[in-house]
């Protein structure tokens, strides 16, 4: 029998807007995607829990890994994440959890994901991360949010996802895991949520980088362009995922953010959001030339971003509380 905790079904589920298919950056990284669809099918808005997003900086060879922090989702929906000690048959322990009403997260081998089979189902092991929805120990069945949208799996691939069935390496570690409660704290109403997020802009705001991410980018793809352009397709990947593909989702989120905290819109929101979408495109730009292999001068493109990036940090600040910032 499936132990399911929303009770939902993959045939009829229908993911987040964030993850439409007209999004420039319809993924975002396998941690945010799974918090959007997670909060999607707790009717949550996940666009409200996006100000983390704003302020990605770019961290000498790559950019930010950005995530939800975990006292903005106990503060704004009074959910509660820390990692879980994994002690006990790993599937023993997805049960007792759902059958209590709470989730997991989980980092498992995108091998054996079904919704990855455009890029490593089967052809490569990657990590990612899945939140755990529903189980069928009995049926080897699982139902997973991953990527951009709510999926099952069965079979080899439950085997697969578990460690099920085959011996392994005493140096092979447990997964990393997290525990999902939604009892943690009162979720705020709408009203509230928009007040609340302001402030949460405005901690973030208090971290947002020292230097102007995309100069600091610039000057290290300049050094990088040569090799890259001579460079193998797993190597074009690896940076384009670990820097123009991170802060384009980045940025896309962020403009999701904006636009969501201020209705109705401002001039400021509207000024930040804009250059939020126009950083989200001029990233997917450098994507594609990048993928062709052709030598280009990225500097009119890095200097254009970089406005970009100043204007969007400008206008936050005048719609952010200034007394939130620095605030724990």
């Amino acid at each position: 029998m499936m132990v399911s905790l929303l009770g939902l079904d993959p045939a009829t589920y229908a993911p987040s807007a964030l993850h439409d298919a007209s999004r420039t950056f319809r993924e975002t990284n396998c941690y945010v995607d799974i918090w959007i669809e997670l909060l999607h099918a707790l009717q949550i808005d996940p666009a409200s829990a996006m100000a983390f997003a704003c302020t990605v900086d770019f961290e000498g060879d790559q950019w930010t890994f950005f995530k939800p922090r975990a006292e903005e989702l106990m503060r704004l929906y009074g959910i509660d994440v820390h990692e879980m000690q994994l002690y006990r048959p790993v599937v023993d322990q997805v049960l007792e959890q759902l059958r209590a009403g709470r989730a997991m997260t989980i980092e498992t081998d995108s091998f054996y994901l079904p919704d990855t089979e455009t890029t490593s189902y089967r052809r490569a092991h990657v990590k990612s991360s899945i939140v755990i929805e529903a189980i069928d120990p009995a049926g080897e069945r699982l139902r997973y949010f991953h990527g951009y949208g709510y999926h099952e799996l069965a079979g080899e691939d439950y085997r697969g996802v578990f460690r099920l069935g085959r011996e392994f390496s005493a140096g092979v570690l447990a997964p990393y895991a997290e525990l999902i409660r939604f009892d943690a704290g009162p979720r705020l109403s709408s009203e509230q949520l928009k007040s609340a997020a302001r402030e949460t802009l405005g901690r973030e705001l208090a971290y947002k980088p020292a230097r102007n991410p995309w100069t600091a980018f610039g000057e290290r793809l300049k050094c990088d362009l040569a090799r890259l352009l001579a460079g193998s397709d797993p190597a074009y990947h690896a940076y384009a995922f670990a820097t123009v593909r991170q802060c384009g989702a980045a940025f896309e989120a962020a403009a999701s953010f904006v636009e969501w905290m201020s209705d109705p819109p401002c001039a400021h929101a509207a000024m930040a959001r804009d250059a939020f979408a126009h950083q989200a495109g001029g990233a997917k730009a450098l994507l594609f030339k990048l993928a062709r292999r052709r030598a280009f001068d990225p500097a009119p493109t890095i200097g254009q971003l970089a406005g970009d990036w100043e204007i969007a940090m400008d206008a936050l600040e005048c719609l952010a509380p200034g007394p939130a910032r620095g605030a724990s």
